[in-house]
């Protein structure tokens, strides 16, 4: 298990080590005041403490990604963890710090307007409909497949229908609610039991000493699939996913202070991928192998999985709690996807929240949407969700290295895994039966001119922005120190 636990504990040196240089460049203020206070609605705008706020950030962030990503990419063997260890701490911690501190420093802006004030005014638009579009993804995906583990859990004797139904229902009260009436009090102890599975799991790994099989570099997918792109967009959360970009300014309008911004944003993520870790793991030394783990998603796709993982390490008693834990991440990802596509739709029209009948007529047609992609195959559904993911974190990543150009500080940190990252979506994009169908050999050469040219117009821009002297954070010089 060597290469296994140490890549646990480079998580855990990462975030001590990486996360406290990032902390440090960005410039923390902690004098500052925050949007929490300064635009106080008791709607979205609620001040919550730290440790209330790192487990609502980390349920945010953490649906079913970090958990059925990992599982469907261990199928390529323990390159996985190199993916998951390094992704984490370079770019996916650095990602989601990056969009909850400018968004702090830009009344709790959403990915689009912060898209628009640093990449410019049509990449709002453009980003607005591509946030919207990738939340209905997610809050869809997030209800078919705890559904799908909740029918399989009690054997079918409740019909589908009634549980998506269900979950619909909680989904819209959690939209509609202020933050700190249902999301606020259910969600510490959601994390308590979502912490409770990850250790079970792990621990039982450990304890029954799993064969987990130790670091190489070959492809082991049983039908030889690529490593390059595939493997980069298999596993988005747990590494890096630009869902979390959706995600952070829901916690930014909650955060306190910009002190809490490591152990809230690069520490949830870093906590993401141990979770990854885990599962991972557990698909690769539980089913014997790629080609049983090939053959149990093929039967039962990544449910099936986790509920045979969870009973085989855990019992029966301990295995459904686990399972639940499981369940409870697309939940409680699910439930903010909508809260936040609904949060990002006003942002754009300008439409005050406070009144219920105004949060309601936005919400409404998303759930509506969102019913009609449940018939469609959760498969289909996950391989757009997959790149339009990682193409939202390529935007943000970017929105992040402007902000750092502007500012003079090293944009080095954010550009790097942008770009790496607009190389394998467009790589993707190009070759993938969902995008272009071009042959590899054509996708590698075309996403090279691809990346090439956008990271070029990327300088022009910055050079501009640098010399217009764009404003880097909202004047809150009127509102004086907080007491936490």
């Amino acid at each position: 298990m060597y290469t296994f636990l140490l890549g646990i504990v480079l998580l855990v040196v990462g975030y001590f080590t990486y996360g406290k240089f990032i902390d440090k460049m960005f410039g923390v203020k902690e004098d500052r005041a925050t949007p929490a206070y300064v635009q106080s609605d008791e709607v979205d705008f609620v001040p919550m403490s730290t440790t209330k706020n790192s487990l609502i950030q980390l349920l945010n962030i953490a649906g079913v990604g970090p958990i059925f990503g990992p599982i469907m990419g261990a199928l390529y063997g323990p390159v996985a963890f190199l993916w998951i260890v390094f992704g984490a701490i370079f770019a996916g911690a650095v990602h989601d710090y990056l969009t909850g501190m400018i968004s702090i420093r830009n009344r709790g802006a959403h990915l689009p307007e912060l898209a628009g004030q640093y990449l410019g005014k049509i990449m709002k638009h453009v980003v607005n409909a591509f946030a919207v579009l990738l939340l209905l993804l997610v809050g869809t995906v997030f209800v078919t497949a705890p559904a799908g583990l909740l029918y399989n859990l009690m054997d079918g004797w409740m019909a589908m229908g009634y549980i998506l139904v269900a979950i619909f229902i909680y989904y819209i009260l959690a939209t509609l609610l202020p933050i700190d009436k249902i999301i606020g009090r259910v969600y510490p102890l959601f994390g308590l039991l979502l912490i409770i599975s990850a250790l079970g799991v792990g621990g039982g790994m450990i304890f029954t000493g799993a064969d987990i099989p130790e670091l190489t570099l070959s492809n082991l997918h049983p039908d030889n699939i690529p490593i390059f792109p595939l493997l980069f967009l298999t596993i988005s959360c747990g590494a890096l996913s630009g869902f979390h970009a959706t995600q952070t300014p829901i916690i930014s309008r909650t955060t306190q202070s910009e002190k809490q911004g490591r152990k809230i944003f690069y520490g949830m993520m870093i906590a993401e991928g141990v979770i990854a870790m885990i599962w991972a793991a557990a698909g690769m030394a539980l089913f014997n192998g790629p080609v049983g783990l090939n053959e149990l998603l093929a039967a039962g796709g990544p449910a099936m999985v986790v509920s045979e993982a969870s009973t085989m390490l855990l019992g029966a008693v301990g295995g459904t709690l686990a399972i639940l834990g499981v369940i409870i991440l697309p939940i409680t990802s699910g439930d903010t996807a909508f809260r936040s596509a609904r949060m990002i739709i006003a942002d754009y029209f300008k439409l005050a929240q406070g009144k219920v009948l105004s949060r309601l007529w936005i919400a409404l047609p998303l759930f509506v949407l969102s019913f009609a992609l449940t018939k469609i195959d959760f498969t289909l559904l996950w391989r757009y969700f997959s790149w339009a993911n990682q193409t939202t974190a390529v935007i943000a990543l970017f929105v992040g290295a402007m902000y750092l150009y502007i500012a003079k500080k090293n944009y080095w940190v954010a550009l790097i895994p942008g770009t790496f990252m607009l190389y394998t979506t467009m790589t993707y994009i190009l070759n993938a039966q969902i995008g272009f169908r071009l042959p590899m050999n054509v996708a590698y050469i075309g996403a090279s001119v691809i990346t090439i040219a956008l990271v070029a117009l990327f300088f022009v821009a910055a050079n501009k922005a640098r010399a217009d002297q764009i404003p880097l954070e909202e004047d809150v010089s009127g509102w004086g120190v907080k007491t936490i």
